[in-house]
């Protein structure tokens, strides 16, 4: 089941993707947050001319009326939006079909979102093979370490395993494109290495993206951690998908557009991790679903004002309702570790924590469905993850996940980590009662047993993995509403990464979400140094994209052929999903995995993620 499930992911990946980029002098990024992958080579090139040429005139078949006298909506350099223009991309676009087809795409992005663009940006198409070889990320050695303990910490890449190159290799497979604030440029992504073809549903979310950047400088936001990433990426990322799905709705309508000639292959399946490209999808299933119920009930003005107050956790898109009512604890900590053990200094201000959220954690719970190729599911079922909506396609909202009120979570390093890779980690979370963060805990150890854990001393607070990547001692420490998680190479070490940790007679350490606030700043991040920093580029998967930096993106139709079709989602996730009757991700009555992923794979999404 893993198998197909695989190429489902990597095809739908492969059609739309948003890059990022790093903040003044970042050295480049490996996180959820700004990642400059802008390639050194540009092929085929798009300046950007000056409002008044008329771009689409060497092009046009005249089904268009007589230019305005003074630019407005739905025109641009000009090309009207519902023009008709004649284009060979058999052999790659000439630069004048190239100016007409991004003008009219400016056009219609305008047309539909009744925003006018202040400038045109330059766009460039290169091929895969080009973007892959000028994509890497830069990193400190300290940097790389806290990659390392924080996706370790996430059980989904083990010591033996450099996070970094994992991220690389997300990003360098599913990437479609990008815009990147600093230069001012769009780059899209073709999968035809000799004669890049466009696809313009890619090309509109990038482009949609500059337009969000002009009028309300999304290349300000704090994303320096996967959760701030992600949540900023609700309205980001849910605004411009949810164009791209009206956009494609008119494609498949009264518009003639460039669309894709061949579906994007499988081949990639083998090189892209699921997991941390889940934890980074999450603003691509929720968010369109977040933004389509304010446009339905406040319309583009509605819309508009979210770029004042944006989503502050991803908890406020699993849960719309909770947008503007549920603020996140900014979890506060104290640091108890012994002289040997130290939170590893990142450079230029880059904050030292790690944050996931709700998304984050839920994923983390899901993940041993691929870590056991599909043979496993023991905290969360398949079955209600994946919901396969046209909409809302992934169910982030669980039982054991549901009630997050915040989390950080610090990675810990002796002088030898770097050659040894034996690190350590305090993870605290906040829950809104007792009872959710019982289920947190009830989730967490379930995930703990499936990694092989056992109990130390019949403690029911501190567990030993015997082998595998994640072979480390773990503490687990439920006071109130708070949940530590401790980690460290030996269960003897655990004190010495958290006063307090480890197995006692009294139960382990105490501590309350009250403690000393050590790392409260909100700091830029340099990527590739820790959550990376945020400088909103983007990346649309209409080729493809992948895991984290700055613009992120994975889902929804970009290939014209999935729109919403008005099924009434109000853009919540539903239930939470339970836990499964088994250990198998297949079987069962119903909408069963396998609907759920042909239901996927038809209608497209994975496939708008931004980096």
């Amino acid at each position: 089941m893993r198998s197909a499930l695989s190429a489902v992911v990597a095809g739908l990946v492969l059609l739309s993707a948003v890059a990022a980029v790093p903040a003044a002098g970042a050295a480049g990024s490996a996180d959820a947050a700004t990642t400059d992958r802008s390639p050194n080579t540009a092929g085929t090139s798009a300046a950007g001319a000056l409002q008044g040429d008329d771009a689409c005139a060497p092009v046009s078949n005249g089904s268009a009326p007589d230019d305005p006298d003074a630019d407005r909506l739905g025109w641009e350099n000009g090309c009207w939006y519902n023009e008709s223009i004649d284009v060979d991309r058999s052999d790659g676009l000439n630069e004048t079909e190239l100016d007409a087809v991004v003008a009219r795409a400016m056009a219609r992005v305008e047309q539909i979102r009744e925003l006018e663009f202040n400038e045109t940006v330059p766009v460039d198409v290169i091929s895969r093979e080009q973007f892959r070889a000028n994509t890497s990320f830069n990193a400190t050695t300290n940097g790389s370490l806290h990659q390392n303990v924080k996706w370790e910490a996430m059980l989904m890449v083990g010591e033996d395993t450099d996070a970094l190159s994992v991220q690389e290799s997300n990003t360098g497979a599913t990437v479609g494109g990008y815009y990147s604030p600093e230069e001012e440029r769009i780059v899209v992504v073709s999968e035809n290495a000799t004669s890049p073809k466009m696809n313009e549903i890619t090309l509109s979310q990038e482009l949609f993206h500059a337009l969000q950047d002009q009028r309300y400088n999304i290349s300000a936001y704090d994303q320096y951690t996967e959760e701030l990433h992600n949540a900023k990426d609700g309205i980001i990322e849910g605004d411009g998908n949810f164009v791209d799905r009206l956009y494609s709705q008119r494609c498949a309508g009264e518009w003639d557009c460039l669309m894709p000639q061949t579906q994007p292959g499988a081949g990639a399946a083998g090189s892209i991790h699921q997991g941390l490209l889940l934890v980074t999808y999450q603003p691509y299933s929720d968010g369109p679903a977040f933004v389509q119920g304010i446009y339905e009930s406040e319309g583009w003005e509605g819309v508009n004002e979210v770029y004042e107050n944006p989503p502050a956790s991803t908890e406020q898109t699993i849960h719309p309702e909770k947008y503007g009512e549920d603020s996140p604890t900014n979890v506060s900590f104290t640091d108890t570790s012994g002289a040997n053990w130290t939170v590893p200094h990142l450079a230029n201000g880059t904050v030292d924590y790690a944050q996931f959220g709700e998304a984050g954690l839920a994923t983390m719970l899901f993940y041993p469905y691929y870590d056991s190729g599909g043979r496993a599911a023991p905290v969360i079922d398949p079955r209600s993850f994946i919901t396969g909506g046209s909409t809302d396609p992934i169910n982030y909202s669980t039982q054991y996940t549901d009630g997050w009120d915040g989390d950080r979570l610090y990675p810990y390093v002796t002088d030898d980590s770097a050659e040894t890779n034996e690190t350590g980690y305090v993870w605290k979370t906040v829950w809104d009662s007792e009872s959710a963060a019982a289920d947190f805990v009830e989730g967490y150890g379930m995930l703990l047993d499936y990694y092989g854990a056992e109990p130390v001393n019949d403690s029911e607070n501190t567990y030993r993995v015997p082998d595998g990547p994640y072979a480390d001692a773990f503490h687990v420490n439920h006071t109130g509403t708070t949940v530590t998680l401790v980690n460290a190479p030996t269960v003897d070490q655990l004190s010495e990464v958290r006063a307090g940790a480890g197995p006692d007679d009294s139960g382990g350490e105490t501590e309350t979400p009250t403690d000393t606030d050590t790392a409260t700043d909100d700091p830029t991040t340099e990527p590739g140094d820790e959550e990376t920093a945020t400088d909103t580029a983007t990346t649309e998967p209409g080729d493809g994209e992948t895991a984290t930096d700055t613009a992120t993106g994975t889902p929804l139709p970009a290939d014209g052929g999935a729109g919403d079709g008005g099924d009434g989602d109000d853009g919540g996730d539903g239930d939470a999903t339970d836990a499964p009757d088994g250990t198998t991700a297949s079987g069962g009555p119903g909408f069963g995995l396998a609907g759920a992923l042909a239901a996927l794979a038809l209608a497209g999404l994975l496939a708008g993620r931004r980096e």
